[in-house]
C-alpha cells in the first residue's frame, strides 16, 4: 500500500471514529415522520437530538456509565417505542415519577393541579403547518399554549371530536407518562402507558433542516425546492 492511500486511510478512519463519537456521545440526528407533535414539530423536520443531556451510556446497550440530569415535564424527547424498540417515537414529557395524571376533555392535570392553557396568540408556528389535511380543516381545531414546567408550547385539540382521555393515575418508578402535542392524532401513553427511562434517547434540541416533500428518487432527501427556510435552526420548545 502506498504512503498516500496509508494517509488516506488513516483520515477516513479519524473521521469515522469522531463521527461515531459524536453520535454515541453528543447528537444524532431524527427525521419527523408523522403528525403527532403538530404543530411543534412538522412532518419531514430533520432534528437534532442531544444524547449528553441525561447522561453516557455504554455503547450499543441501555446502560448509563454516568447519569447527569433526569428527564423533566415539558421537554421534547426521542425514545423506543416499548411495543418495538426498533422503532422510534418522539412525544412531549408530561409526567415523571410519582406524578398523578389526568387527561379528561382536553384538558391536562398534574399532581390535581390543570396544567395552564390558553388560546394562542401568536400563530407563527400553526400557521407553518401546511400538512394538506390540517389546513383544510384548520377551523376545526383549538390552537392552545400550554406551559408545563419551564416549558410553553402549543398543542392542538378537534373542536369536535374530544381527544382519548387517560387517568387519574400514578407514573410508577423509574418510568414516564408522554403524549403529542397533536392531542386527537397521536399513539402515545394514553394508549400503552408507561415509558420506561431505559428507553429513552435524547431530548430533541433544534431543526436543522426541514421540507414539505422528499425527492421521488431520493426518499431521504428533501426536494431543495420545497425547504422551509423560515424555520431552520428552529429550537424545540
Amino acid at each position: 500500500m502506498s504512503d498516500k492511500a496509508v494517509k488516506e486511510f488513516k483520515s477516513l478512519s479519524v473521521a469515522f471514529i469522531v463521527a461515531m463519537t459524536i453520535r454515541w456521545l453528543l447528537f444524532e440526528a431524527y427525521v419527523i415522520p408523522s403528525g403527532s407533535m403538530l404543530p411543534s414539530l412538522l412532518i419531514n423536520d430533520h432534528i437534532f437530538v442531544n444524547k449528553f443531556v441525561y447522561g453516557i451510556r455504554v455503547p450499543f446497550t441501555k446502560k448509563y456509565i454516568v447519569e447527569f440530569n433526569d428527564p423533566q415535564r415539558g421537554e421534547v424527547i426521542i425514545f423506543r417505542y416499548p411495543e418495538n424498540e426498533s422503532i422510534f417515537f418522539v412525544k412531549r414529557l408530561i409526567g415523571v415519577p410519582g406524578d398523578k395524571i389526568e387527561y379528561k376533555d382536553g384538558e391536562l392535570f398534574v399532581n390535581g393541579e390543570q396544567v395552564p392553557q390558553e388560546p394562542a396568540k401568536d400563530s407563527w408556528d400553526y400557521d407553518l403547518v401546511t400538512e394538506a389535511a390540517l389546513q383544510a380543516d384548520k377551523d376545526m381545531f383549538h390552537h392552545y399554549k400550554e406551559t408545563l414546567g419551564d416549558h410553553s408550547y402549543s398543542t392542538l385539540v378537534n373542536k369536535i371530536y374530544s381527544p382519548t382521555g387517560a387517568g387519574p393515575l400514578t407514573v410508577p418508578e423509574n418510568s414516564y407518562f408522554v403524549m403529542g402535542d397533536n392531542r386527537n392524532n397521536s399513539r402515545d401513553s394514553r394508549f400503552w402507558m408507561y415509558l420506561p427511562k431505559e428507553n429513552i434517547i435524547g431530548r430533541a434540541s433544534m431543526v436543522w433542516l426541514t421540507c414539505e416533500e422528499k425527492l421521488s428518487f431520493i426518499p431521504f432527501l428533501c426536494d431543495p425546492t420545497t425547504i422551509r427556510w423560515s424555520r431552520m435552526g428552529y429550537f424545540i420548545k
